[in-house]
């Protein structure tokens, strides 16, 4: 073997290697900003007397969320998606009246986002019971969603307190 062959032979060897760390890196790459911009949706309740009460969804991740579907379900029925119909539909069956906030396939849910989804605007134990009763034990929400690059099918679940 002469020199311009062991040469060739390293120049190879060299390319190589330097063609699967660029490809590793790329990769690496690809993956830090798919998690620069992932969202983190989550649901809460919350019963302070006197204040605002009910379910609170937050977007405490690094980038907007995008809906891809939803699912609301009260006492293991199907009632649809989290939209003014379906709403309405549960609001009906309660002597109090909640607030309600909804959302449609495809909307974005902005970074730092926190807004009550059903709620009373001033929580008393006694005379808001029913609508605690309903968010507590009855009620299940599913949020299904994604980052802007897509994708991922994320969930944030609501369930009922067993």
């Amino acid at each position: 073997m002469n020199a311009e062959t062991v040469t060739a032979i390293c120049a190879v060897v060299i390319a190589v290697a330097s063609l699967v760390v660029s490809v590793y890196q790329t990769h690496a790459m690809r993956q830090h900003n798919r998690h620069s911009v992932r969202p983190v949706l989550q649901l809460h309740r919350g019963w302070p007397t006197g204040g605002r009460a009910g379910i609170r969804l937050i977007n405490s991740g690094l980038g907007p969320a995008v809906i891809v579907d939803s699912t609301l379900t009260v006492d293991d029925e199907v009632i649809g998606v989290w939209d003014a119909p379906s709403i309405d539909r549960v609001r009906d069956r309660l002597s109090v009246h909640p607030s309600a906030v909804t959302f449609n396939r495809g909307e974005v849910i902005a970074t730092d986002y926190e807004q009550y989804l059903l709620s009373v605007a001033s929580y008393d134990p006694q005379s808001h019971a029913e609508v605690e009763d309903l968010i507590n034990r009855r009620l299940t929400l599913k949020i299904h969603y994604e980052s802007l690059y897509g994708g991922e099918n994320y969930t944030a679940v609501l369930r009922p307190i067993r």
